[in-house]
């Protein structure tokens, strides 16, 4: 590694990394804005200016750009020399001259990275006299707000926005001396991750609105480490409350998993935290038919009432919920009446996913995800169903322009450099799915095939990848006699250094996976460094497949229990064949947080805590167990599902004892123990605190109540404390509830707690892989299936997941029910594109909106997967009429969907 000299002292550097990364790895302080650490460096704020001696010798030296400079061994710089100081001392007196000087209004305040830069430069004082340039802010949806006045002119939201994350609606508009970053009109900002550009600019232009309508400064939010549960993926969060409300989630930097980026479904959907849909105390039904409003201790003995008269109870939990409920739930009930929730099909399909999670087959975490140089996505709809996913798969793309410039040694950290050089240069994407699919811009090949025909063409790619084994000189003539398209994945896939299969439970087909996993198993004969990413359905899906997979929900329900307890997890949108049988059950016990169609066939309700008020463990897509911690306590009645279990049952524990007993029943489980630090865990005798030692008012938050300051709650489960009292320095990621260093108030101050820039976390990343590497895996058997009308329900980013649909931001961008069809049926149903469709269903007539979709393969029919659709889910195929009466105001695209679909 090179050892460069800064201000006299010898620093040992990364090798090849530029003079900035490695200044901060050092914990030297240098300013910048324009430098991103996943976005690379451009060169366009000149902030970070320091000064270059070309040797000893030399006392002048020349100033340049630390994030442009590459180390190099005995390289002199200097961060305080007079000259460097005065130029980074203008340069920002120069971004200045427009800014408003608004900090005690902006939200951005008091984690402003602009504020930071400029204490840190030292410029305190205004010399501008003149008129500022303004500028009329935008509309840009409900998640984002505008306000342009505050923009320094770094680019970062452009960069991020286009480069990235693959937008085409954000731009940077100039005239003269007037930059302007927006749209070309007001509108809903159209890609999936734009509320990362709250956290990308280093100003105020881009706030969020969730935040706004009940908005608290940084450090008066009491916050805690989550995990994400809008998909499988496991992305890792900040959850910040204030007053019993949850205000805001941001995204906590996990160097294998979300790294700094999270999509908008897991930024903007915990809202629901707060919706008028929580069930805030029990209920019991009367004879009426209504709920009678009861205190818990009321429906606790009512529910021991059912469970005396009842022979038979069984217990239904979610794979939405965490470890911890579901062992409760299947300790209550006994291990052969507990179904851990998901369906027959669900529960094939991720057994499939634990086949390879425990197999020699590579499942790499989302960071890796971009280091692969092909790709084959087959049948999964990524970027609706693991967003977070998309985005690792965009940067995979890049690596052939990133081989490009290391040849001609362009460092992969000069940004601009690496993308005009590679130009349209990408590695192989390619894309097999029913219908236009997110990724099909950055794709080099895209197919548009029916289910059955995906399994057939994921056979024959791993059919023709077994016939090339061993002929590495010439395999083309082992593939002359097959379609040219398939020769050409096939050729793709095994010229790739790490080839790459990702698939997953989106289309709800079995074979599908099967065929992905062939694929994948074929490839690692060859290539050892094959990888394989199988999208999980739900939060915990793995997890509570791992906990318990063999009982059959349907046919518990079907053997005609006396009694069901039903735990987070609305059976009748999982499939409205289970909401029938939900129908026949007399003592139905529902443990919830929103109300739903189930909790409406309820008995007794019990009011269920959500992520943000109590603890719990989940497990990712790729087997890593990872502890979301509580953010405040929950109001009332309202528990944790794994405390109202274990008082239905007569006992009283905590979630580290119910973790203990997982552990010895389910030894494959055990390392959940150590996914974050156990509840007696301390530092200097101090427990982590929640809150930051800058919070205020604490005193003055229940004055309309007592005047008297209450005590603090107290928190038995962790090692977290409820206060601003506590430890955080040292403190590891998993108890880390903010990011904060001494003058990097932003979360630019990440780096401060990273091993090198973009690195692991210095104690550790958070979580722990639960499944190692097992035998080889033989490939499946894939029965033949004939050729139908299929129809499909597609995954919507909003309104998809049945908890963040609630979230009333996210809602507005929900698609109202359509029926998405080829030409070739809707012209069968004497139908056109405006027209509406119905069918029937047992909760009566449902209309549809027909969309012909160009792009739409034959013998598909697909309809989003919401809430209006509900009845549609699980059947496989629906008599459809024409709908009569029917009016454009019922026209599915409007509001604005994230859509980039052709249709006619």
């Amino acid at each position: 590694m090179p050892i460069i000299k800064v201000d006299e002292r010898e620093h040992e550097v990364k090798a090849g990394s530029n003079l900035l990364e490695a200044l901060l790895s050092d914990s030297i302080d240098l300013p910048y804005f324009c430098w991103h650490p996943a976005m690379g460096s451009v060169g366009a704020c000149r902030q970070c200016a320091v000064v270059q001696y070309a040797n000893e010798e030399d006392t002048r030296g020349r100033i340049v750009m630390a994030c442009m400079t590459q180390v190099s061994e005995g390289a002199i710089f200097s961060v305080q020399t007079e000259n460097a100081s005065n130029f980074r001392n203008a340069v920002i007196e120069n971004l200045m001259l427009n800014h408003p000087h608004d900090c005690p209004v902006c939200e951005e305040g008091g984690e402003c990275h602009l504020q930071d830069m400029t204490v840190m430069v030292g410029h305190n004082s205004r010399r501008y006299e003149g008129k500022k340039t303004t500028f009329r802010n935008q509309y840009l949806g409900p998640f984002i707000g505008h306000e342009m006045n505050r923009c320094i002119t770094c680019y970062r939201c452009v960069r991020y926005y286009q480069d990235y994350s693959g937008g085409n609606d954000l731009a940077a508009f100039a005239s003269r001396d007037r930059v302007f970053f927006g749209r070309a009109e007001d509108g809903v900002l159209e890609n999936e991750f734009s509320g990362n550009l709250v956290e990308v600019c280093p100003t105020g232009v881009f706030t969020d609105k969730t935040l706004s309508k009940h908005y608290t400064r940084k450090w008066d939010l009491q916050s805690a480490p989550t995990i994400c549960t809008g998909c499988s993926l496991g992305c890792n969060t900040y959850t910040s409350e204030r007053y019993g409300e949850l205000r805001r989630v941001h995204n906590r930097h996990h160097h294998a998993i979300n790294g700094y980026f999270l999509c908008d479904r897991g930024r903007f959907g915990a809202g629901y935290v707060n919706s008028d849909n929580r069930i805030p105390q029990s209920g019991i039904r009367n004879t009426e038919g209504l709920y009678d409003a009861v205190n818990l201790q009321q429906a606790l003995s009512e529910i021991e009432s059912m469970r005396r008269s009842s022979d038979k109870v069984i217990g239904i939990g979610s794979p939405r919920a965490s470890i911890e409920a579901n062992q409760a739930l299947k300790e209550l009930v006994g291990d052969e009446n507990y179904a851990n929730g998901m369906t027959d099909t669900d529960r094939g399909l991720h057994q499939i996913i634990l086949d390879v999670l425990q197999s020699k087959l590579k499942t790499p975490c989302m960071a890796d995800v971009e280091n692969f140089d092909a790709i084959l996505v087959l049948g999964e709809d990524v970027t609706n169903h693991a967003p977070r996913l998309a985005l690792s798969i965009r940067q995979a793309t890049r690596n052939r322009g990133n081989d490009m410039a290391e040849k001609i040694q362009i460092a992969q950290w000069h940004d601009a450099a690496v993308r005009e050089l590679a130009q349209h240069q990408r590695s192989p994407l390619t894309v097999i799915t029913p219908m236009v699919d997110r990724l099909d811009d950055v794709a080099n090949r895209t197919i548009r095939l029916s289910p059955a025909k995906i399994v057939t063409i994921g056979e024959a790619i791993a059919s023709g990848v077994l016939q090339t084994e061993g002929k590495s000189e010439d395999v083309s003539a082992s593939r002359t006699a097959m379609d040219l398209e398939i020769s050409e994945i096939i050729s793709s896939l095994i010229t790739a250094k790490r080839p790459l299969i990702v698939s997953g439970t989106s289309m709800q087909n079995t074979n599908v996976m099967r065929a992905a996993v062939n694929i994948a198993i074929a490839l690692a004969r060859q290539n050892a460094e094959t990888g394989i990413v199988l999208a999980a359905n739900e939060s915990n899906s793995v997890g509570v497949a791992m906990l318990e997979n063999t009982n059959s929900m349907e046919n518990l329900l079907a053997n005609s229990p006396d009694m069901v307890i039903l735990v987070e997890n609305d059976l009748t949108s999982r499939d409205q064949k289970l909401g029938e049988q939900l129908d026949s059950i007399q003592n139905l016990v529902v443990l919830d947080s929103l109300d739903n169609p189930s909790v409406s066939k309820s008995k007794v309700i019990l009011p269920a805590a959500t992520f943000a008020e109590a603890e719990g463990t989940f497990v990712n897509y790729e087997g890593r167990a990872q502890r979301s911690m509580a953010v405040f306590k929950p109001k009332g009645d309202i528990q944790a599902s794994y405390h109202l279990l274990d008082a239905i049952g007569g006992k009283q524990r905590t979630s580290s004892e119910i973790r203990a007993t997982i552990a010895v029943q389910n030894p494959h489980l055990a390392g959940i123990l150590d996914a974050a630090p156990a509840a007696d865990f301390r530092i200097g005798g101090n427990k982590s605190s929640r809150m930051t030692h800058r919070a205020s008012g604490r005193t003055a938050m229940l004055a309309d109540v007592s005047v008297h300051e209450p005590q603090q709650p107290t928190d038995s489960e962790s090692a977290m404390a409820y206060t601003m009292e506590g430890n955080q320095k040292d403190v590891p990621a998993s108890l880390r509830a903010y990011t904060w260093s001494p003058g990097w108030n932003s979360n630019q101050s990440i780096h401060k707690f990273q091993s090198e820039i973009g690195g692991q976390d210095r104690g550790g990343d958070t979580g722990i892989l639960l499944l190692g590497s097992g035998e080889n895996i033989e490939p499946y058997a894939i029965s033949s299936a004939e050729e139908a009308v299929t129809l499909i329900g597609k995954h919507h980013i909003f309104g998809s997941e049945p908890l963040s649909a609630n979230a009333s931001e996210l809602a507005q961008l929900i698609p109202k029910p359509y029926l998405r069809m080829s030409l070739n049926i809707a012209n069968s149903l004497g139908v056109i594109a405006g027209d509406g469709v119905r069918c029937e269903t047992n909760e009566g007539d449902l209309k549809l909106a027909v969309i012909v979709d160009l792009d739409l393969a034959d013998h598909c029919l697909i309809y989003p997967l919401i809430t209006a659709t509900h009845q549609l889910n699980g059947r496989e195929s629906i008599e459809l009429t024409k709908a009569s009466e029917w009016t454009a105001d019922t026209n599915p695209l409007t509001p604005n969907v994230i859509t980039t679909d052709r249709t006619s």
